[in-house]
């Protein structure tokens, strides 16, 4: 059953991602802009199974590595994107105030960004990765998270809709 499942996964985050780099990546936004692709990992770990997370943050974060405007050395988005993606649907997992409740998704999403960022530039430092001064830093981070704040309810109810078309469970 999950090989089934993960066979229809991998083509919609092949087109979210390829949208991402193709489209959303063009646009020079204040304060760092978003990430589709990541509101979308994001949202798909936090309504899934840990185990379904987990492998959906080893694929992100193996996409996310291979993008043009990765920074970091290759495997550093993977890691990060497992644990965050794995922590939030522990977290969440059988929660049913959370994975029920849009505005609980919307802050797991933009705190697990957050914390993705904060890991990103924690293992950058520790691998020698240059980044700019903290000033541009904290800019980034914060216009990144408004960012995030205010695209992820636009995007919630198609990604959720994907995601029950593929994992929901119907009798026949």
């Amino acid at each position: 059953m999950l090989t089934r499942q993960i066979s229809l996964s991998a083509p919609i985050f092949l087109i979210v991602y390829l949208f991402q780099e193709a489209v959303i990546n063009q646009f020079k936004l204040p304060g760092g802009g978003f990430s589709v692709f990541v509101i979308f990992a994001l949202v798909w770990a936090v309504i899934s199974t840990p185990e379904v997370a987990a492998l959906t943050g080893f694929g992100a974060g193996i996409l996310m590595d291979m993008s043009q405007s990765a920074a970091g050395p290759v495997g550093q988005w993977t890691l990060i994107m497992i644990l965050i993606c794995y922590a939030v649907s522990y977290l969440g997992y059988g929660d049913d105030n959370i994975n029920g409740n849009p505005i609980g998704v919307i802050f797991f999403v933009v705190t697990a960004n957050l914390a993705s960022q904060v890991l990103f530039l924690a293992s950058g430092a520790l691998l020698g990765v240059a980044t700019g001064s903290f000033g541009q830093v904290l800019i980034t981070i914060f216009g990144n998270s408004l960012w995030m704040l205010a695209f992820t309810p636009i995007a919630l109810p198609f990604f959720s809709l994907l995601h029950n078309f593929i994992f929901e469970k119907r009798s026949i």
